[in-house]
Parts: C-alpha cells; structure tokens; sequence
C-alpha cells in the first residue's frame, strides 16, 4: 500500500516538493527494484577485507580556533573552527543498517572514539540515511552534550520519533541557521535521497552544507552525484571559492546505478575544479561497503584523477579515519 501522506513534512509545494515527496529538478527518477534486482543478477561486487583499521587514532583537543578536521569514519567528520566543536553524521554504530545482525558491517573503528570527542556544540546532518544517521549515537551526544542538532525539512520528525525530547532545527535549500562565534551554516542542493525504510523515500530533505566562518568556507557534502555539475558552481558563485571542500569519493559502482546519486573520483575532481577549492578532503569510502568496488580502488581512482589533470596529491586527500587536516594559516 501507498502512503497517502507524508510523515514527516508538511509544508507548501516548491519547486522541490510536491506536497508529498522532496526533488531535485535536474536529477533522473529514482532506480526501481528491477533496477536492484538487476545490480545484484549481475554480480561484479568485489571481496572487501573483514578489517582494514586505519593507522590513525585521534584524541582531539578541547577546541580549536584554526579550522581543523578529523575524518572520524565513512562521512562522519568532526570540525573544529572558532572555538566550536561540530560533528557533521556522526556513525558509530558497528552496522549501516536497520539490523543489528545485517547489513554492511564496518571494517575499521571509528577514528575518534566516542569517550574521545570533546563536547560537542552542535550536530549537522545531511540526511538520514543509516550510513549517515546513526540514532544511537544522536542519543548518546543528547545525554553527554545537550547540542544543538541541525537537519534538513521533515528530519527532526525523523529523529523525534525515537527521541521526542531532542529539539531539531531545520532548514530548506537557500536558508541559513547561524551557530556562534561567527560560524553560520547553509543549507545547499545536493543531489541525492532519502529513506529509512521501504515506504519514505524523498519524505525528508537531504542537503551539503555551506559553513562561513572566520577561517574561510567549508563546504560539505554527504553525498551526491555529479549532474552537470551547475550544484558546484552556483556554490562558488554565491559564497566565493571555499577554503576547504568535503567532497565524497566512493560508493559508486555501478556506474549505470549509482551514477545519479554518488559521485566517482573522476567526477569528484571535476567537482574540486568547478569549485576552485583551495584544499579539499576526500571521505565516503573504507569503512563500510554498500557498492561494488574494491576498499583501495577510490583512492587509486582519485590519484589517477588528479594526476589526469595536473592537481597535486596533497591538494585532493582520501583521508583515513583518525587522520587530521589543519589550517595552519590563510592565504
């Protein structure tokens, strides 16, 4: 049976919701389960290892007032700028799935132990995904922190159903929430969906985040695909090129499927470009396999990418859980 009504959001039509489910007006339709049932006839998925720890383990300091990053696992970051402490989806559960017993199952621990975080300011997520929105863990930094959590349209009744008492801010495509010290964060198109189970896909809103701070643009995005890459450059066009760029390099074979929704390294470099980001941080491969490629082949890919278009290495990091990035000064 269809729903006749959306769950989590009730608000006017735009011109990326229809009343009942959200959109975005350049991307293709969503795949079917032929589409699936297609995916996984044809095989082709490769054997990830059962463990491939990271050789980083970070213990953060209490604060920071430079821009300092920690990949803390898969797209779960931790961002330390002016003095605030910001956790973009943070995943620490053992699974990205509904299920305990399965799903795909992480194979390294999280870069930053939780008993490690410093406290925590406030909690950005960019949709709910279970690879993205871990709800175990949002109970768990409601009960240490008290921060402030921000989500797209329709996520906060996503998040209260399991946690009434939590308060989730929200914002649309175009709006902004302005956190402290200088530090505000934008709500930006991504192109991308959302579901928690069979029957919600597109009910709740997925985004990137902008965030403008006194050390220059971050921008993060949590997953998307390439398009025409118009996303990139309306960035660019309204913020300025960004001091740093999240930008994700895996989860994207095959291409036939996974095209609309994930990037590959090539079309992140294409992306980099588009940008004119001073640095940026590749995430969103190693640690849990939803895809077809190798656990390495994202990072070779990516090399190959930059080597392709004469961007240095050190300019485009596939970064490892645990492994930091700081500005050390701007310019």
């Amino acid at each position: 049976m269809k729903r006749t009504r959306n769950p989590y959001y009730n608000g006017p039509v735009t011109d990326h919701f229809d009343g009942m489910r959200f959109f975005a007006q350049e991307q293709p339709g969503d795949k079917t389960l032929p589409d699936l049932w297609r995916w996984r006839r044809e095989g082709g998925r490769a054997q990830w290892p059962a463990a491939y720890p990271s050789p980083f383990q970070e213990k953060p300091p209490a604060s920071s007032d430079r821009l300092r990053i920690t990949l803390i696992g898969h797209a779960s970051f931790l961002v330390q700028v002016a003095g605030l402490n910001l956790l973009v989806d943070p995943v620490f559960a053992k699974r990205a799935s509904p299920l305990p017993f399965a799903g795909p199952k992480r194979v390294n621990e999280p870069g930053v132990a939780f008993e490690d975080l410093p406290p925590i300011h406030a909690v950005l997520i960019t949709h709910n995904h279970y690879d993205h929105l871990d709800m175990a863990a949002i109970g768990r930094l409601w009960r240490r922190d008290r921060p402030r959590f921000i989500a797209p349209l329709g996520n906060d009744a996503v998040i209260r159903r399991r946690y009434p008492e939590i308060a989730v801010e929200t914002g649309d495509w175009g709006t902004s929430l302005f956190l402290a010290n200088g530090v505000t964060a934008h709500f930006e198109p991504s192109y991308h969906w959302s579901a928690r189970g069979m029957r919600d896909r597109r009910m709740a809103l997925w985004c990137a985040y902008v965030l403008t701070t006194p050390q220059g643009v971050l921008y993060h995005v949590g997953d998307t695909g390439f398009g025409d890459g118009a996303i990139f450059s309306r960035i660019r066009e309204r913020f300025g090129a960004p001091r740093l760029a999240h930008l994700p390099i895996g989860a994207y074979e095959p291409r036939w499927f996974m095209q609309p929704q994930h990037m590959n390294p090539d079309e992140a470099v294409k992306a980099f470009r588009l940008l004119g980001a001073t640095q940026a941080l590749g995430h969103h491969w190693g640690t849990f396999q939803l895809t077809n490629e190798a656990i390495e082949e994202p990072p070779q890919a990516l090399a190959a990418a930059l080597r392709e278009a004469g961007i240095s290495g050190e300019t485009f990091r596939a970064l490892r859980p645990g492994e930091v990035w700081e500005l050390r000064s701007i310019g």
